[in-house]
């Protein structure tokens, strides 16, 4: 059984705002970039995120996340890339493509899922995810685990939630 659980963030897929510089300046400290690096790419992710009705590490059933596809988008709206795994991937479609570290996440308000902070592993090709350093997410819009049953009931069931975030690539200085 699927379950399509939907969110804000299926309206806010269709209008792909570029993204605000003043964003930067109101990202919590958690997930600030260090200081000596600089923006190389910015892009909206627009996609999904699949969740399995399972049982938890602690015994007890519940929503476990599996993984996101979403595409990359630039200030125009066009697709530059993708965002997939696991594990955590962001692969340009020029065929480079980076795996990172999370080092820290924010919450981002009811329903969001939260801000994040990500060290870059080196990129795999040459293209425009050489030299990345960071990932950041911010500016989320859904994405958390849907708010329906999770029993044994539904045991096996998948839900797709729809999100939408700003993905910000950052290089060394």
């Amino acid at each position: 059984m699927t379950l399509h659980h939907l969110t804000r963030a299926t309206l806010a897929a269709t209008l792909i705002a570029s993204f605000s510089h003043a964003a930067l300046a109101e990202t919590p400290a958690d997930v600030q970039v260090p200081d000596g690096n600089t923006i190389a790419l910015e892009t909206v992710g627009v996609g999904a995120i699949t969740y399995m009705c399972e049982t938890k590490d602690d015994g007890n059933m519940g929503w476990v996340f599996k993984g996101p596809h979403a595409a990359l988008n630039g200030s125009d709206g066009s697709q530059v890339g993708s965002y997939y795994g696991p594990p955590a991937t962001w692969e340009a479609l020029d065929g480079s493509k980076i795996t990172g570290t999370q080092l820290a996440t924010a919450a981002n308000g009811d329903g969001n899922i939260p801000l994040q902070l990500v060290e870059a592993n080196p990129a795999e090709g040459e293209g425009a995810m050489t030299g990345v350093s960071y990932i950041q997410r911010l500016n989320t819009q859904g994405g958390v685990a849907p708010d329906v049953a999770c029993d044994m009931d539904h045991d096996g069931a998948t839900a797709v939630v729809t999100y939408q975030a700003d993905y910000i690539f950052w290089t060394a200085e």
